[in-house]
């Protein structure tokens, strides 16, 4: 159940596969990232899917430096599943000008996304991205693990993001 303004709204039947990931999540300790052309940094996330009774569930992921504090990453979007199937797909923007659209197949609770489309602005920072691969994956201890890969123009797919989350609520 979700609340909007002025009544709570069922999860729309088409979602339940995918209601594991509905609440708030927060890094249980700093995420690694890493990428052979940045130098490794550590940042805490959190994580929000909530819904409106509609067939998709909206996202918004919020980065900040583990030590610092300060905002990073920025992502938002929608999650939608192919009715009859285990098909799902992100529609992703980025606060860093990339949009994306990510499908991908879900297994009990494990999501694996590879990016179909990538897009960005024309004044992107370089080497841009051209693909993106994603797992979340529910732990037996209740956690929520996210890996992420990516390719530039000039690097093959690598890993660049590790992080585990707990639900916060």
């Amino acid at each position: 159940m979700a609340s909007t303004e002025n009544h709570t709204v069922e999860l729309n039947m088409g979602l339940l596969p995918l209601e594991w990931l509905l609440g708030t999540w927060e890094s249980d300790e700093p995420g690694e990232g890493c990428f052979p052309s940045i130098k490794p940094f550590r940042y805490m996330e959190t994580l929000s899917f909530s819904h409106v009774g509609q067939p998709v569930i909206n996202f918004m992921f919020n980065a900040f430096h583990a030590e610092t504090k300060k905002p990073m990453h920025r992502e938002c979007g929608f999650i939608r599943m192919q009715p009859g199937t285990n098909r799902v797909a992100f529609i992703i923007a980025q606060n860093s000008g990339l949009v994306e659209i990510e499908e991908g197949e879900l297994t009990a609770q494990r999501l694996e996304l590879q990016s179909q489309a990538v897009a960005r602005t024309s004044f992107a920072k370089e080497p841009h991205v051209q693909q993106i691969c994603r797992v979340f994956q529910l732990r037996p201890d209740g956690k929520l693990e996210q890996t992420v890969s990516m390719a530039t123009d000039n690097k093959p797919p690598t890993q660049h993001l590790h992080i585990v989350y707990r639900r916060a609520f």
